[in-house]
């Protein structure tokens, strides 16, 4: 009696499990409900694997059953994929709708418009190919359902303010700073987040979508304009029409006026054949860029959902001691230091026996080494910091605070030894920028500090945008400029100057240069005359910074005495000096 009583147990928990599963393989039974639609928030379930040997193996030809059939038990279904780990849980998103009409011809201005003004340089251009791109991407986002917020808007307007660098200036490196954190900003005004992975890892998104998106774009023209290829060779004709008729009354009026000719020789860009290949390249580049950046926008990776583990958290001792020990080398260095800003350099000079200079060069990379050092270890604390209550919290915000504001007299320390520096050797571009990024590590230690009181929810936007403006005051502040500016005045107070460094410095740096005293001003010049005689871009491709560089040179032409051998000698008496 027992053995019937477990075996009609047995059978009535195996149709129990058939029917759970006919029910979520397809259409079970008429008393079943069909299954929910799955939306883009929910995760998706995932089986368990079942033993090879268990009672719910089927013969592989009634694996067609589970999902049309309502008697028996059900077949074999589809395995589901494995569930993501958990750090990257819920990151991907739906495929997105079709796209857009005004996501395609956006892409296309953008493509048309790379292929046109991209050949000769970077300057205006750069941001004109850029506008059509932002709007592929909003219109991609609008059809979506994605509207723009406030941080959004920050992100894109400080995208397309960096791109308004390289039409200023016409040094090259801090245009391609400006180039590379645009492309940082454009990434979060896509994505969105305002977490540490959404920070870091946004940029890999839009990479992503460089494959998906032209497939995207490609599907949705064949969707749109496939069973219409009427309209299409109706568009065909007019723009074959339209282009005819600017050819030909465009050539007439240029032929019968030259100043009409000059005007139209300046705003067409040089299309010669020779650079077709290079200019289709181009259009390439710029309508895969703009459909990557439209595919992002209407279906971003959401980084926000990526879950960090916190670390282990320590014992108050175990967590504290290194860090006091730290901070209390760090007091005695700074002790030190603040001895040396009040008794004065020639004291400190004449016991270690070192020069100006030699003191200035030997602290500067130490202490910026220190610096990053101490934003990691700030790092690892946070991590492994004790929460047991307010008393933990407490400790912690007392202890790394103490060790952040020890920091900033580190910061200062270094600013100041490279400043020692420049004093002595001059500006250079090495020099300039270590001392931004120098800077740049105070800042952030500075917002460390203010979320160990108001709370770190805002902290990694901060950080970002604290980089993104200095990496925009860096370009707007004409970083090659500011070097010449800063070598001139040192020639005025010492007579000292680096002739063959100037030379080789960007068309920004021409103002400052023109008010050196002849023949040492042609010479320091005459490369850059060359280069700028050399090269005629067109107005798309020119910078304020150059075109400023042409109307000193054409104001104040170089010196005709200043030849070879009299800048030699010059070189020659500066190096004595």
């Amino acid at each position: 009696m027992s053995g019937r009583v477990s075996s009609a147990a047995a059978d009535a928990n195996a149709s129990g499990a058939d029917a759970g599963g006919s029910g979520s393989g397809g259409s079970g039974s008429g008393d079943e409900r069909p299954p929910a639609s799955r939306t883009s928030m929910e995760k998706p379930s995932v089986e368990k694997p079942k033993p090879s040997g268990s009672d719910d193996d089927e013969p592989e030809e009634t694996a067609g059953k589970g999902h049309g059939g309502s008697g028996g038990r059900d077949a074999w279904a589809v395995p589901e994929p494995p569930a993501p780990s958990p750090l990257f849980a819920g990151l991907n998103t739906p495929r997105p709708a079709p796209v857009r009409p005004g996501t395609l011809w956006a892409a296309l201005a953008t493509g048309l418009l790379s292929m046109l003004l991209l050949g000769d340089g970077l300057a205006l251009n750069i941001l004109l190919v850029a506008l059509p791109a932002a709007l592929a991407a909003y219109f991609a986002a609008h059809a979506a359902g994605r509207r723009p917020r406030p941080w959004t808007l920050v992100w894109a307007v400080g995208g397309l303010a960096l791109l308004a660098v390289p039409a200023l200036r016409d040094a090259s490196w801090p245009s391609f700073l400006a180039v590379v954190g645009a492309i940082a900003l454009g990434s979060l005004a896509l994505h969105g987040g305002r977490t540490w992975p959404a920070m870091l890892l946004g940029p890999i998104g839009v990479f992503n979508a460089l494959a998906t998106g032209p497939v995207w774009g490609w599907r949705g023209l064949r969707e749109r304009f496939g069973g219409a290829r009427g309209n299409m060779v109706t568009w065909l004709r007019a723009l074959t029409v339209t282009a005819l008729l600017l050819l030909v009354f465009g050539a007439l009026f240029a032929g019968a006026d030259a100043a009409f000719a000059d005007l139209l020789g300046e705003l067409i860009p040089d299309t010669s054949v020779s650079g077709g290949p290079w200019r289709v390249l181009l259009l390439a580049i710029g309508v895969v860029g703009a459909l990557a950046a439209a595919h992002t926008a209407a279906s971003p990776l959401q980084w926000d959902r990526v879950d960090v583990p916190e670390g282990r958290a320590r014992g108050r001792a175990e967590w504290t001691l290194p860090l006091v020990v730290l901070a209390a080398l760090f007091a005695a260095f700074n002790a030190v230091q603040l001895a040396v800003l009040f008794g004065g350099y020639d004291a400190v000079l004449e016991e270690t026996g070192q020069t100006y200079a030699e003191y200035a060069r030997q602290g500067f990379w130490q202490l910026l080494l220190v610096t990053l050092l101490t934003l990691l270890v700030i790092v690892v604390a946070l991590r492994w910091a004790p929460r047991g209550g307010a008393r933990d919290r407490t400790l912690v915000r007392g202890v790394l605070g103490t060790l952040c504001v020890l920091a900033l007299v580190v910061v200062a320390s270094a600013v100041r030894r490279m400043d020692m520096y420049v004093d002595a050797y001059g500006l250079t571009r090495l020099r300039i920028s270590v001392m931004a990024v120098e800077l740049w590590l105070g800042l952030v230690i500075v917002l460390i500090m203010a979320a160990g009181v108001l709370g770190a929810r805002w902290l990694p936007r901060a950080v970002a945008a604290g980089a993104a403006a200095g990496v925009l005051a860096f370009g707007l502040l004409s970083p090659d400029g500011l070097i010449a500016e800063r070598n001139v005045q040192r020639y005025e107070d010492t007579g000292k100057f680096d002739l063959a460094y100037a030379r080789d410095l960007s068309a920004d740096a021409v103002p400052a240069l023109d008010r050196l005293p002849e023949p040492l001003r042609s010479c320091a010049l005459e490369s850059l005359a060359d280069d700028l005689a050399e090269k005629d871009p067109p107005w798309y491709a020119t910078s304020w910074g150059e075109a400023r560089a042409r109307d000193v040179l054409d104001e104040n032409p170089l010196s005709p005495d200043a030849d070879w051998s009299a800048c030699r000698q010059v070189e020659a008496e500066l190096s004595v000096r």
